[in-house]
């Protein structure tokens, strides 16, 4: 009878460890936008904006279409993403621009909204590549 109680009280003991374990996992999160459909913005920002809340560095990288979201210019069509944007610069995320899709849509630096960071190969490498980085794309 001791021999199944100590082992009932390991289980429970590594039980407690593993969800502890779960529930201070601050992973990293990199989420790749490339879209400027609002909705589809709306989604990444808000995924992105919850598990920042959570603890989880975010890194938010506008490519393509998603470039879009970061212009000071197209506040009239993201009012409500420009602003999550803000919110979350403002609590620690790092939203990254890339510069070639910036030029192929006709932008430059000076339209991005306060707070973005201009990509690169470094820039950007050292966000994806941080260790145990989770990624996600929209």
């Amino acid at each position: 009878m001791l021999k199944l109680i100590k082992r009932w009280a390991l289980l429970v003991c590594l039980w407690g460890f593993s969800l502890a374990s779960v529930g201070a996992n601050t992973d990293p999160l990199f989420i790749s936008l490339t879209s400027n459909e609002p909705h589809r913005v709306t989604m990444a920002l808000s995924f992105g904006k919850h598990h920042a809340a959570q603890g989880h560095p975010l890194s938010l990288f506008l490519s393509d279409k998603g470039v879009y979201v970061g212009i000071k210019g197209q506040a009239s069509q993201f009012p409500e993403q420009q602003n999550i944007l803000r919110e979350m610069m403002a609590n620690g995320a790092v939203v990254i621009m890339c510069p070639l899709c910036l030029k192929h849509y006709g932008f430059t630096e000076s339209d991005l909204l306060p707070g973005i960071t201009m990509g690169g190969a470094k820039v950007t490498g050292a966000a994806l590549f941080k260790e145990n980085t989770k990624t996600l794309s929209w």
